[in-house]
């Protein structure tokens, strides 16, 4: 199979999505399989992809997650470099000179005439513009000046309404604020009297607002006032330009769609009125298991590293099957054999048996799930714990667990009896030593390392028409070490027996005779 082509073997994950290994990660602490949509995803920094400055998450909102320094080219959307000019400097005529404080002020000494002419020594001065090394786009040619320092504040394009939105931000600022106001307010009423001296941890503000009220003083933050003027809708309309339909149309003068949608503060529709655009930040993400809440995926912090400091990803912890080919053409309701390659990821030997009907649960994966959902959050304040507020971490969405859909077309002959699948060993991978013949089971075909060839037996639906895609579908069971342990006194790697829905697109069949 090419790199490019969608893989035709897919996993389906806990919420019931099929999907390839490599898009998909495991929780060493539940242990089940996670796609993007059932894990949370968290911005761990904000950074530059140009000058790679790592920008803290207050300073990334108060720029509007964009970067200070770096522009990209409004036409062609890559990034603009600072380019030097030299320019010209004329220095200004020597003035007169005036009679030094020693010499008499009666005497009459001419003063020395001024210079006509400049300094004979020309001297020069650096100035930088932003130019496009792709399509030759420079700031000069919309009319912005140079700047005397390569990392200029260049100015910006003001929007047309821009008073408008800061009006919008500070009404719906106000809104919340008023909101919150009204919540504590009856939160304080609703929850029954406590000592004198509540806890000092508190971080919501209600222990501040408490202690003002019981030594007399007024609360700082008054009741704020939302108050706005409506957006009023008009009829009038301007009119079209009267040069319009008598003008040729230069489509080099007009923008495109790509070119306006870079610039949705004003849209301009010529290319004279495009400026640069500040480069938006990128993020670097950790992805968090949203029932137990532990990180699947954590990067570095440094813009400059591409590696993880947690990558708990599925083709690290599950086999990896691979489809080699089928035997024969597919034919609706003609037996056939596929050929399927299983990789074993871990340095734990895993014993595989594959299953037709959907195998028992591990009990003791149900019971420590069962431990974990009881768990009590733990408060820091007894206020809060009246009240209802914990600090622990809260979950947003829970898992939404949901059936896999069965969208395979043929019956698969189940294997006779389950195999094991070696340890990985990278040193196994350049030893010539031809490997001793073992006794085989029938089904497989060859083995060597960590990997094993085996031999499938299924057979398409009969009513399957013509240029029709065959899947099959199976329950992996394989059994798992998992070197964590949640609990305490364990301190022993575990063994779970795991299972997984694996479907494969085999092929067409062939298109039927007339």
């Amino acid at each position: 199979m090419s790199f490019m082509q969608p893989s035709p073997v897919k996993y389906a994950c806990s919420c019931g999505i099929l999907n390839p290994i490599n898009m998909l990660f495991f929780c060493r602490h539940c242990p089940k399989l996670r796609c993007g949509f059932c894990v949370t995803h968290e911005i761990e920094s904000h950074f530059c992809s140009n000058c790679l400055e790592n920008i803290p998450s207050t300073e990334a909102r108060h720029k509007k997650n964009c970067c200070a320094n770096c522009f990209d080219c409004p036409c062609c959307q890559h990034t603009l470099s600072a380019r030097a000019s030299t320019v010209p400097v004329v220095r200004k005529s020597e003035e007169a000179k005036e009679p030094k404080d020693g010499e008499s002020k009666g005497e009459a000494t001419p003063p020395v005439p001024a210079s006509s002419k400049p300094s004979a020594v020309p001297t020069t001065k650096k100035m930088y513009y932003l130019s496009c090394l792709s399509c030759r786009w420079t700031t000069r040619d919309v009319g912005i000046p140079d700047q005397g320092v390569a990392t200029g504040t260049w100015p910006d394009n003001e929007s047309l309404y821009q008073a408008r939105f800061n009006a919008l931000v500070e009404y719906f600022q106000a809104v919340v604020l008023q909101e919150k106001q009204e919540k504590l307010e009856f939160m304080r009423r609703k929850a029954p009297k406590q000592h004198k001296f509540p806890s000092l941890t508190d971080r919501t503000g209600l222990t501040v607002s408490l202690i003002r009220r019981q030594i007399g003083w007024n609360d700082k933050a008054p009741k704020a006032k939302a108050v706005i003027a409506p957006a009023e809708a008009t009829a009038e309309v301007e009119g079209l330009p009267q040069n319009i339909f008598t003008e040729p149309l230069n489509l080099r003068t007009v923008t495109t769609i790509t070119q306006r949608h870079s610039q949705p503060a004003d849209q301009p529709t010529a290319v004279g009125s495009l400026y640069p655009q500040r480069r938006s930040l990128w993020i670097k993400r950790s992805l968090r298991c949203r029932q137990c809440e532990h990180n699947l995926i954590k990067p570095e912090y440094h813009p400059t590293s591409i590696k993880y400091r947690i990558q708990h990803f599925a083709s690290y912890h599950v086999p990896e099957v691979v489809m080699v080919r089928c035997e024969q053409p597919l034919v609706a309701g003609k037996s056939n054999a596929i050929l399927l390659k299983l990789t074993n990821p871990t340095i734990y030997d895993m014993t595989i048996r594959l299953l037709t009907a959907s195998p028992p649960e591990d009990p003791q994966l149900s019971t420590e799930a069962t431990r974990v959902a009881k768990e009590e959050p733990i408060s820091s304040s007894p206020l809060l714990k009246a009240v209802g507020i914990t600090l622990s971490r809260q979950n947003s969405t829970r898992e939404v667990k949901r059936d896999v859909i069965d969208v395979s077309n043929a019956e698969i002959v189940p294997l006779e009896s389950e195999f094991v699948l070696n340890q990985r060993d990278d040193s196994k991978e350049f030893d010539e030593d031809v490997q001793l013949s073992t006794e085989e089971p029938k089904f497989i075909v060859w083995r060597k390392g960590n990997k094993v060839l085996l031999r499938l037996q299924f057979t398409p639906a009969e009513e399957l028409p013509g240029l029709a895609d065959v899947v099959l579908g199976f329950y992996m069971q394989y059994t798992y070490v998992n070197t964590v342990n949640n609990a305490q006194e364990k301190r022993e790697p575990t063994t779970h027996v795991l299972h997984s829905r694996v479907f494969i697109t085999a092929g067409a069949t062939e298109q039927k005779a007339n």
